[in-house]
């Protein structure tokens, strides 16, 4: 493809994760298969960041790039990756404008935010893609094979464990960062909606739960260590509409931060998925496989369901109702109950500081492995 057909590309948010989305819409560019136009921030890309040099113009907000005179700089696809309360007002511009939307996940601050964005991506006929990387692993197809053909055996469950370390500066990144409510918008910036939100959306994804309709009901057990409004620490479990039970068990709040895993457990063995690094191990009764796969990024695979209109997205904002029925339970469920104090040990100086949860990995793991919550296991700093 010569570059000056090459679909056109806007990133709006370029700092943090965005700046990452930059850089790779110029490696797309020098592949000739996009090209960047502009990008989108309050603040313009800083000396030596990606596209700072490369002659993309920059616009402060994104209704500047819409009403700005020719069309030179007018993207075909933007991506966003910006605060959530943000994603259903810009992607609806984006959309209505005839723009295809790669959206940063979560897909929106609620489930009725959600169902909206479906309806305008149907009204529209534009593409919206959201942005769970782990979606675009060739391990979940694999997994999914593996489940079907009775590998594992008899389904018992599906899990999920997180167990990651989040420093005080990762809180105060943003205004946003760690609030459940902000000037009156719901933000729901907690472990599981947010940082390990890929662990209970590849979970439900391989258990084959994607739409709102696919989950009948979600239990929510949340609570914090660290001084802020959302959860750092919670179990949850959903219990799909086939009956079909999902285990998750997340925390920031670990000693050290291992890579997150999904568990698919069954009545011969368990196939665990390492989403960060598309690994999959199997290990059941008469098989011990262990194989690392390939991934396509979600930018990419828009770009070729652009040229191809038969072809499906690989995570379709209709493909991520499951989770947001999750989302939704943590918003309208009550505030996260702090940890005791006598439970945590605070870790590290100044912006490096950060608490460790007594035991949670273990916790994390049975909640995972047997679909209750931490107060239902009798964690001892659960209530």
């Amino acid at each position: 493809m010569e570059a000056q057909h090459a679909d056109r590309i806007a990133v709006v948010g370029i700092h943090g994760h965005g700046a990452k989305h930059v850089e790779h819409a110029l490696e797309l560019e020098r592949a000739g298969r996009a090209r960047l136009v502009a990008v989108v921030d309050p603040r313009p890309p800083e000396p030596g960041a990606a596209g700072h040099d490369a002659g993309v113009a920059w616009y402060p907000t994104f209704g500047d790039l819409l009403s700005a005179p020719g069309d030179a700089d007018r993207p075909d696809v933007v991506v966003l990756s910006t605060p959530i309360p943000t994603h259903l007002p810009l992607a609806r511009a984006a959309m209505e404008a005839g723009m295809d939307v790669l959206l940063e996940k979560p897909t929106a601050a609620s489930l009725a935010e959600h169902t909206e964005l479906v309806a305008i991506a149907g009204r529209t006929g534009r593409r919206l893609q959201v942005g769970f990387q782990t979606f675009g692993s060739h391990a979940v197809p694999a997994a999914t094979e593996l489940v079907a053909r009775g590998e594992v055996g008899e389904l018992l469950g599906i899990g999920a464990v997180g167990t990651w370390v989040r420093t005080a500066a990762y809180w105060q990144r943003a205004p946003w960062a760690g609030r459940r409510r902000l000037d009156g918008r719901d933000v729901v910036d907690g472990v599981v909606t947010n940082p390990l939100a890929h662990a209970v959306a590849t979970a439900l994804r391989i258990g084959g739960a994607t739409t709102a309709e696919d989950v009948a009901w979600v239990d929510t057990d949340l609570y914090r260590a660290n001084p802020i409004e959302a959860d750092d620490t919670s179990s949850v479990r959903v219990v799909a509409a086939d009956g079909m039970r999902y285990g998750f068990g997340l925390t920031l709040c670990a000693a050290e931060r291992a890579p997150a895993r999904v568990l698919v457990l069954g009545t011969r063995g368990e196939l665990v998925l390492d989403y960060e690094h598309d690994r999959l191990r199997l290990r059941t009764d008469h098989v011990t496989m262990d194989k690392t796969y390939g991934r396509t990024p979600l930018l990419d695979d828009l770009l070729d369901a652009r040229a191809d209109g038969s072809r499906p997205l690989l995570c379709d904002v209709r493909d991520t109702g499951a989770f947001m029925r999750v989302l939704e339970a943590v918003r309208t469920g009550a505030d996260p109950t702090p940890v005791p104090d006598g439970a945590v040990v605070w870790q590290g100086e100044g912006g490096d500081r950060h608490p460790v949860v007594r035991d949670v990995a273990e916790w994390c793991d049975r909640a995972a492995r047997t679909q209750q919550t931490f107060a239902e296991l009798g964690a001892p700093w659960a209530t």
